[in-house]
């Protein structure tokens, strides 16, 4: 019997950028579904039930951080939102602490590091408390 496949929806407004995630974190057997904006992304939780959900922040007509807020009132209990960003990582941890993030990754994370970060995220339980992947 083969593992449940762990379901990432990844949002951000860069098309090459959901392009690396999705054949990344594919390659590493994630189940991926990418969407490119801010909105919708409270139904597409809703409607896919992702494990993970990986949100750009600097993403345009509403930022990662308050679509966190947003899609994790219509997300099933599990589901657990990642920040990630370009951004400083101070800056980053300091927002995913702010808003309640399960966790948070620098968009240089790629391959290998970034799928062994999600499955970190994605085995420990939603404690509220943000913190890098090992």
């Amino acid at each position: 019997m083969s593992e449940k496949k762990i379901r990432v929806l990844v949002v951000d407004d860069d098309q090459e950028q959901l392009d690396l995630a999705e054949r990344s974190l594919s390659a590493y057997g994630f189940d991926v579904r990418t969407h490119r904006s801010s909105l919708g992304v409270s139904n597409l939780v809703r409607t896919t039930l992702p494990d993970l959900v990986l949100l750009d922040v600097n993403i345009p007509a509403l930022t990662g951080d308050k679509v966190l807020t947003l899609a994790r009132g219509q997300a099933p209990a599990g589901t657990r939102f990642v920040l990630f960003s370009a951004s400083d990582e101070s800056k980053l941890r300091a927002l995913a602490l702010a808003s309640g993030a399960d966790g948070y990754i620098t968009k240089s994370t790629q391959g290998e590091e970034l799928a062994k970060k999600l499955h970190a995220i994605h085995a420990k339980g939603r404690t509220g408390a943000s913190a890098p992947a090992p």
